[in-house]
């Protein structure tokens, strides 16, 4: 259908080429992020080492950005292993340094401190962003009061995430997975003396903590996150920020688990060139449909579950998975981005059709939202509920400490939707900025592995050649492409 027979009929309205071009872009370059939220909030970790503190400042600042609420995360230990006088002991390979009796290293401590709260305040400040996360021990009532006392003064919000545990199989192996190969320790001290000595350290901080308590602390706003989230204690929730922020870790898991994503084999709209569309697969689809089935048979995949979209050329994707998987679901939620008025186009029809929507979305194709469709913007919000299911799979909790293969986790799951959808979710796993978000190569008949590790992701690459009948892998990073790509037909936006 072309742009004619879209119009309306009043002849005093806009055109469509002006309509669309007032509504493709929601938020502007120059902040790129959605302005949810009008009052700047700190967000002030609180815990003991070997508590997953850092582990949950990365991911909840991976995020906020995702959903367009634009965070960074300022840890004190960083700015710590930057201070000038010290040496290697005082940058932390020295279980002493955090004693409470060694003035000189608590001098070096509230320094690094200091600066990382001068620079989170610049942050907030200057509008760079809304939302930062201090990374630090934060265990004692004086050093608490005087991040309260900082946010009261320069007018931000603050809000506490506290994470208890006393699970040793995870502080265990927090400290034998994490710790020992930190930039404290690592080329200083061997992998056994670095986890005595950080074990020191915990011991240290033990005798001075003083966890956030709800009585005489209950006007403050916190969470307490419990052994990896087993169980949670909120109280005062204050603004938009602060909920977003709850909502996420009552569904994030703190423990490993595996994830798989794939593209559904070749369409017909595929082989044409043509965007979204509902078409069945090709020869070559069918052919990888059942390539996918045997690699997942031979793999012993336990308890897999299959996230499929609703377009025909998914669920014929995902039809022999039905025999090897524990269960098969179908998600709108997954279904391609909406190409409005350009579905079943070229990009070369669109181009001539419409040139300066063209040009709209050349320049800003994260925001721009297709007439009567949909943006990369708006693919990422309706995904958010596909997010906190991935995120909430459960698994052995033991698997963290004994070191259990990734095929005998619970919960293992396959998505298998289409390249819009899997730029958006893999951008929010490997934490790539929105305006790459766009441009990441997810080809066709090429399946994705992804185990998340402490603080990123290990990713395996398993392409299937149809013509010859084999599977190839490599492991490595998402690479971006231009779009539309001109020597590999595809019919996703």
């Amino acid at each position: 259908m072309d742009m004619d027979s879209r119009t309306t009929s009043s002849q005093s309205g806009p055109s469509m080429e002006e309509a669309s071009t007032k509504r493709k872009v929601t938020h502007t370059l120059t902040s790129g992020y959605s302005d949810h939220v009008r009052v700047p909030n700190v967000i002030v970790m609180v815990g003991l080492p070997a508590r997953g503190k850092t582990y949950i400042s990365k991911k909840l600042c991976r995020y906020l950005n995702w959903a367009g609420i634009k965070t960074r995360v300022f840890n004190v230990g960083e700015y710590r292993r930057k201070e000038e006088t010290a040496c290697d002991a005082i940058h932390g390979a020295n279980a002493y340094f955090f004693s409470a009796d060694n003035e000189e290293a608590l001098r070096v401590r509230e320094e690094s401190a200091r600066r990382a709260m001068e620079d989170l305040c610049e942050y907030l400040d200057t509008s760079k962003g809304t939302v930062a996360i201090l990374d630090a021990t934060n265990t004692t009532k004086k050093r608490r009061k005087m991040v309260i006392n900082f946010c009261q003064e320069k007018g931000f919000r603050c809000f506490f995430i506290e994470s208890l545990c006393d699970d040793p199989n995870i502080i265990n192996a927090n400290v034998t997975d994490v710790k020992v190969n930190s930039p404290d320790y690592k080329g200083v001290m061997s992998a056994e003396q670095a986890k005595d000595d950080f074990m020191k350290r915990i011991e240290n901080y033990a005798k001075q903590y003083e966890p956030l308590d709800m009585d005489k602390e209950c006007h403050l706003s916190f969470i307490k996150v419990i052994n990896a989230g087993r169980s949670f204690y909120v109280n005062r929730v204050n603004g938009h920020a602060q909920s977003r922020v709850i909502y996420y870790l009552m569904n994030i898991h703190l423990l490993p688990r595996v994830i798989y994503f794939t593209r559904h084999g070749e369409s017909g709209y595929n082989r044409m060139a043509r965007m979204g569309g509902d078409s069945p697969l090709t020869s070559d689809g069918d052919a990888y449909a059942e390539a996918l089935e045997l690699f997942f048979k031979e793999e012993r995949v336990q308890d897999l579950r299959v996230w499929c979209s609703q377009k025909i050329r998914a669920v014929q994707t995902a039809k022999g998975l039905k025999g090897v998987a524990a269960h098969v679901e179908y998600w709108k939620a997954l279904d391609e981005l909406d190409a409005g008025i350009c579905e079943g186009l070229t990009y070369e029809d669109i181009e001539n059709r419409y040139p300066k929507q063209t040009e709209d979305r050349r320049r800003d194709k994260y925001h721009y939202r297709f007439p009567a469709g949909e943006s990369y913007e708006d693919v990422v919000a309706r995904l958010e509920p596909v997010m906190m299911e991935l995120e909430r799979q459960v698994y052995l909790s033991l698997s963290l400490s004994l070191h259990i293969s990734s095929n005998l986790l619970q919960g293992n799951v396959l998505v298998v939707s289409h390249q819009a959808v899997l730029r958006c979710i893999l951008a929010y796993f490997t934490d790539r900025a929105l305006d790459e978000l766009p441009y990441i190569d997810v080809p066709l008949h090429t399946l994705i592995k992804l185990v998340p590790r402490a603080y990123s992701c290990h990713l395996i690459f398993y392409t299937y050649d149809a013509t010859r009948g084999i599977w190839s892998a490599r492991e490595g990073t998402l690479n971006l492409c231009q779009s539309p790509q001109p020597s590999t037909p595809t019919n996703t936006p």
